[in-house]
Formats: C-alpha cells, structure tokens, sequence
C-alpha cells in the first residue's frame, strides 16, 4: 500500500449475504443469478438512497460503507422489507433472504476497497444474523439505541473468528411491537413451533425442532442440579466399567478448552467400542466439569468401578498429558502415567492412554479379552485440530456455533477428504439448520448425503449410523431407523444415543414394552441424563398403560427442564388416562403458558404414530384436558 493511496477512517459498515446461496445455486444456477442480479441492484439503489457506497459485491456477498450508523440500520431495515416483498412473489424453493451485519468501527481504505477489524466484525456479526434479519454490533447500537423507533434484543458477547475479543451483538426487531415481545414476552414466544416443524409436518418426531434432537442427545448437559436419587450409589454392572473424567486444561488459556475436551472426547470413544467394557457416556461424566470432587463419590454416583482422570498443557508446538487409572473400589491406582511430547504426537498419546487402560483392565479382570488399536484416519494434526474446534463450536448449543463449526468442518474436510468425522459434523449442522430454515427439505437430503459419504468412506463409522438413524426418525421410517440403530450399538454398544433411539422408534412403533427397555438402557449408561430421556420414557409407559410409572418419569422431566412442553402435553394425556382430569386441566394449562398457539391437530400430525388409533386416543385425551 502506498502512503498516498491508505488513509483511515471511522465507517459503519455493512456486510448482507444469502442464506443457502448454495442450495439455490445446485438447484438452477440461471434463474438464481437472475435473482441474485435484481436484489443486488436495488440494495445498490437503496445504500445510494441512504448516503451509503456500495463497496464489493463478490458473490452473494455485499459490502457497504455509510457515514452515519443510523443511515445504514434504517438501509438495512428498508433493504430487508423490500426483499420481503419480492420474495413472496416468487416460489418458496426460489426466494433469496439475505442475513446483515452492521458494525462501527475504524478501517482502512486503499482506493475504493476498504480493509480492517471493522470490516471482518461485520461480516462476522452478518453471519450470526437469522435469515432475513439483522444484527448490530455494540457500537453500532450506542448510536441509534435512542434515535430509531426500532428495539433491540441483546444476545450477548460472542466470541468470532480471528476477532481477540468478545463482540457483543443485538438483533433489530424492525418493528416496534417486536421488541415489546422480545422484552415482556420472551418466555410465551420461546414455546412456538420452529418453523421447520411446522414445514417437515410429520417428517419431525420432537416439538423442539431437530435442532434440539441432537442436542439433547449428543452434547447438551443435564439441565438442572442432580435430583436426589441420581446422588444415591448405583449398582455396578457384570464387568469393567469405567468413567472418563473431562480432563483439566492447565495451559491458563480458556480457548485451549477444545483441546482438552476434545482428547477426553477421543478416549471415551475409543472405550466404548470395546464390547467387554461398560463405559459411562460423556453427558454425564462432562456433568463434573470444573468441579472439585472425589474420585470415589463420581464412581458410586455414576455407577462405576474405574475413574479415569487427568489434564493437559499444550504449550506453542509442546504437550503435556498426565493420565491416571482409579479403582474407586479402594483407591488403588491401576496405572498412571504422564507424557511430554510434540504435539503432532497427541494421536499416539490419546491412543497409549486407551490402550493402556485396556490392557490394565484386562489384566485384572477380564483375562483373554482382545485389545485392538484406536483406529485413525488419514489425518494431519492441523486437520486433526479443525475437528475438536468444530466439535467444541457444536458443544454451544446455538446459531454461531453452529456456523463456526461447520466453516471448521469444512476446513477439516480441505485438508482430510478421507476422514469421515467431518462429513458427520457436517451433516449435523444441516440437521440443526432444519430449525430456521425455509426448505427444511433440501437440509434433510444434505444431512442425508453427507452422513451416507461418511460410512462411503467407512462402512464401520458408528456416528454416522448415528446420524441416518435421526434423519430416518423424522422422515416417520421406524424399521430403518431401528435398523440403522441397532447397526450403531454393535459398533459402539456404549453410546447411550442408539439406545435412545431404539427406544422412541419402538414408541411410536406401538411396542411400548421394547422401548422401556432400551429406554432404561441409555439411562444407565447416561445416569445423570437430560429431561428427553425422562420424557421417553414417560411416554413408553403411558402406552403400556403404566400410569403411575408414566406420571413419576414425566416428573423427573420437568424437574429438571420445567418448560419442557412435550412433557406437559404427555403428562396432561397422562391423567386424563388415569382419570384425573383436574390434573390433566392444569397441565393443559402449562402447555398454554408455555405456547399459547398450541394445536392439538398440529401436534398429533407430528407425532408419527404407525397406529392411526392411537393418534386419534391422543387427541381425544388432549381435547378432553382442555387443549384445542
């Protein structure tokens, strides 16, 4: 850059793309230019009509700059009603929605380009906007919080890519009454079908949106404190059986956190295929996270006899691993060991350490039982790093990182094309897309796709039985998602995951006898498990007609996640069934609370009973308890 030609200058700046531009362009790639041609002209007229300058336009991107942070929200806001407009004219596969991000910041021009933080924190905060809506950094909203008739709802510090600090961001609520429902009702609106649900009909099995299916499955931590009976001991199982604790990070840096994780994540998997071990799931052994606690309380509370526990330092090039094998029985260590190495060497070490527990648990108690490799991938350690990044973004439960992990997922893929695990991470985040999405469809065949790819390039790749098996739940296919299931817990016969599966498949099925069974499996390897594994198995007994059984899970579920509104509405059918109507009138009475729009036609459609008859006993139950 020349001294002549580089000058700085404060700017807010203003970044839109499309959401889905891709699917849009796999479909018809004239008529989406067409589109894309037409849009990108009139936000081009709209920002010369606000005082704004149309910077770059490279793909479906845009880029602007205006003098003034109010000129360019009320460009964004006009920008977003005029798309609107266009959009409903065309077919809903065909619409092109924009996602915009506004930031105020200092940057750098160099002829007509502009360069700089203040740039990459807008396109950033573009892409934690929901499609057709807008996002606002902080500074952005110091300057037009007071001198716009629009609200704004705080979503909190987000942590970007290549940004050193946490940005905070808002959402515009565009209009007014909006923000008054953000602010005073954010509770009621929470409730709401997601849109996708609404689209999939019968496709999706959870209220929650698919989103929430895998979460509440793979990665979401219990929602409240233990419940007093989770704290009594539990009775070993026939065999080893062991906990991995999460092991501490101990380099002082909270963005290492991926790091570690992401090892105790690689020696739980590899336990867990070993069909002679009992190993207890990450949900709940990540449940103790950051606390003190003693190695033999874990053991009785989880229901083990080994305790695994350890911590990392990784340091530029440099790591540092320390391991230590417990029988809380008496205290004794089974084995320990501690390693400094290169890091390119954390394949070896994660695989020494599962290993070693192998062979030290086979010595003492399961002579004769076959030790084999961890298996590994063509994989370098950058790759290798992408992937624990994108597993920890997914870990966060939300749109950003959701994005996060898949843009790490991808980079994953670059570099390691023969591993599966990023195909997988990436058919996730399309599953979790279906909750905002306008084609929850074309996501569906994504997932679909990329899942299927995964075991193309591994026919024993038990995730990604994981993942078809899910899709399968929401196309209504029971069989094949039993299939597919029971395929995974041969593989991994530890993931508490199938188990559940297996169990709401044999629900809906109307095998309720099957599905308790394979219910109360995944709770014993998950013993501290989420309100979704409660609620199955509520909804498993109010089939049989266990009702009291019935009652007492659907509890345990709201204890620990009280706005859990498949559980009221299975609680509320639950007592209309056992004759207590008043009961059944206040759970109806919560449901509204939590969802004043509530539909019982809408919610039975969803449900994919493979029994029409029990479909109609479920309307007729909800109707009587006061639902509409």
């Amino acid at each position: 850059m020349t001294e002549g030609r580089t000058k700085r200058k404060l700017k807010a700046i203003l970044s839109a793309d499309v959401k889905g531009y891709s699917i849009l362009m796999a479909e018809d790639e004239a008529a989406t230019v067409n589109t894309l041609t037409a849009y990108r002209d009139l936000i081009s007229s709209l920002t010369r009509k606000h005082q704004g300058r149309v910077v770059d336009s490279p793909g479906d991107n845009i880029l602007a700059e205006f003098g003034s942070v109010v000129d360019a929200v009320r460009c964004a806001v006009e920008i977003q009603e005029e798309l609107k407009t266009r959009n409903a004219e065309l077919p809903e596969n065909r619409r092109m929605i924009f996602r915009i991000g506004i930031h105020l910041g200092d940057i750098i021009q160099e002829g007509t380009r502009i360069y700089g933080d203040g740039v990459n924190i807008a396109a950033r905060i573009e892409g934690l906007s929901e499609a057709g809506g807008i996002c606002i950094s902080r500074s952005a909203h110091d300057q037009v919080k007071n001198k716009l008739n629009f609200d704004y709802e705080n979503l909190g510090e987000h942590t970007v890519k290549n940004i050193s600090e946490p940005v905070q961001v808002y959402r515009v609520l565009m209009a007014p009454e909006a923000g008054r429902e953000a602010i005073g009702e954010k509770k009621a609106r929470s409730g709401r079908w997601p849109k996708a649900a609404m689209v999939l009909g019968v496709l999706l099995l959870v209220l929650t949106g698919a989103a929430a299916l895998i979460w509440d499955i793979y990665f979401r931590l219990p929602d409240v404190e233990r419940l007093p009976e989770e704290k009594r001991a539990l009775d070993l199982p026939e065999g080893p059986s062991i906990a991995v604790l999460p092991f501490v990070n101990m380099s002082g840096d909270p963005e290492q956190e991926y790091f570690s994780d992401g090892l105790t994540e690689n020696i739980i998997t590899g336990l867990s295929t070993v069909p002679q071990l009992f190993v207890i799931a990450r949900n709940s052994t990540f449940f103790y996270k950051g606390k003190s606690i003693k190695v033999q309380q874990v053991a009785k509370e989880l229901g083990v006899q080994y305790v695994l526990e350890g911590s990392v330092r990784k340091e530029g090039d440099r790591v540092r691993v320390t391991a230590q094998l417990i029988d809380a029985k008496n205290g004794r260590h089974l084995w320990a060991n501690h390693y400094d190495r290169d890091l390119k060497e954390i394949f070896a070490i994660q695989d020494e350490i599962t290993i070693k527990i192998i062979k030290a648990l086979r010595l003492t108690l399961t002579d004769g039982m076959l030790v084999k490799e961890v298996d590994r991938y063509p994989c370098s350690l950058e790759a290798h790093m992408k992937m624990m990044k994108a597993l920890a973004y997914l870990y966060r439960a939300n749109r950003e990182g959701n994005n996060l992990a898949r843009q790490e997922a991808e980079e994953a893929l670059a570099l390691a094309p023969e591993h599966p695990l990023p195909y997988v991470i990436l058919s996730l985040t399309y599953i979790f897309d279906l909750s905002s999405s306008e084609h929850p469809l074309i996501l569906v065949a994504k997932a679909t796709q990329l899942a299927k790819k995964a075991l193309a390039l591994d026919a024993s790749y038990s995730p990604a039985y994981g993942a078809l098996s899910y899709i399968s739940l929401m196309r209504g296919e029971h069989e094949k998602a039993i299939t597919l299931a029971e395929k995974g817990i041969d593989l991994n016969p530890n993931n508490p995951s199938f188990y559940w599966v297996l169990g709401v498949a044999f629900s809906f099925s109307d095998r309720p006898g099957k599905a308790i069974e394979f219910y109360k499996k995944a709770i014993r390897l998950n013993p501290i498990p989420q309100s979704i594994y409660f609620r199955g198995l509520g909804h498993a007994y109010r089939m049989s007609g266990q009702y009291e059984e019935a009652i007492a899970m659907l509890k345990k579920a709201l204890d620990r996640a009280p706005d859990d509104i498949m559980a009221h509405v299975w609680l509320a059918a639950t007592y209309i069934s056992s004759g207590q109507e008043d009961k059944a009138r206040a759970e109806a009475q919560a449901v509204l609370r939590i969802d004043s729009e509530f539909s019982v036609e809408r919610f039975a459609k969803r449900m994919p009973f493979k029994n029409e008859a029990e479909r109609e006993l479920l309307i007729d139950a909800l109707r009587k308890a006061g639902l509409k």
